[in-house]
């Protein structure tokens, strides 16, 4: 695939706890100019973010990030917040520790809670595969296909690892044909990303593959 055509799959990615507006603001330059899916940005951003880019970038924003253990109440009201302040998609993290505990039910009712509160807007629920059993990973992928979330996603990028070819490939064989997957955490080149798509990722969450754009003086961009 053409370096171009696989950035249209990014979501150009900047949650670290320090980031600066200045920082944000080079990320929505970056992710308009190189056509990325959207960029992900932490939820303080939003407003000021989707007063900037004018309607020319989908800003999406993080819930419950990244520890996932905030209440069902607080993750709603969270949500809520994000969309009025122009937030056009959102990246939910689950409570682990309910999935650990077999609380099945609860959190698929916490998935449409928030699915609700996006309010026609794109869901990406994240289960943090690094922390999952394989029964747990294909558990989620049951959970979110009946919740009715539009994405599954592998990863924060803030735990012990990030998303791995073998967690997309088993993601992407268990949840619902019309769910689909984005990888994130850890993917640092093309090839890999390239690696991503054909096994049915169909986002990716990093902020490397825009970097290696601008510093490859050699590719003509």
């Amino acid at each position: 695939m053409d370096r171009r055509e696989i950035l249209k799959y990014v979501d150009h990615t900047l949650l670290t706890q320090s980031a600066t507006w200045t920082e944000i603001r080079q990320i929505l330059d970056d992710a308009i100019k190189y056509g990325t899916a959207s960029a992900c940005i932490p939820p303080s951003y939003v407003k000021q973010a989707a007063e900037y880019v004018e309607g020319k970038l989908p800003v999406c924003t993080v819930i419950g990030f990244p520890n996932g253990y905030s209440t069902t109440a607080v993750k709603v009201s969270e949500t809520e917040d994000a969309v009025a302040n122009g937030a056009s998609e959102i990246d939910m993290v689950i409570n682990i520790g309910r999935l650990k505990d077999k609380q099945y039910e609860e959190i698929e009712e916490e998935i449409r809670q928030i699915h609700r509160a996006c309010g026609g807007r794109i869901l990406k629920v994240i289960i943090e595969t690094c922390l999952l059993t394989e029964e747990e990973k294909i558990k989620m992928c049951e959970i979110v296909t009946k919740a009715g979330a539009e994405y599954i996603k592998t990863s924060t990028g803030f735990s012990t690892g990030g998303a791995t070819f073998a967690d997309v490939e088993l993601m992407r064989k268990h949840v619902g044909k019309e769910v689909k997957v984005k990888a994130a955490g850890g993917i640092s080149s093309f090839d890999d990303a390239e690696k991503f798509i054909a096994l049915g990722a169909e986002r990716l969450g990093t902020s490397r593959l825009v970097k290696i754009m601008k510093n490859d003086m050699g590719a003509g961009y």
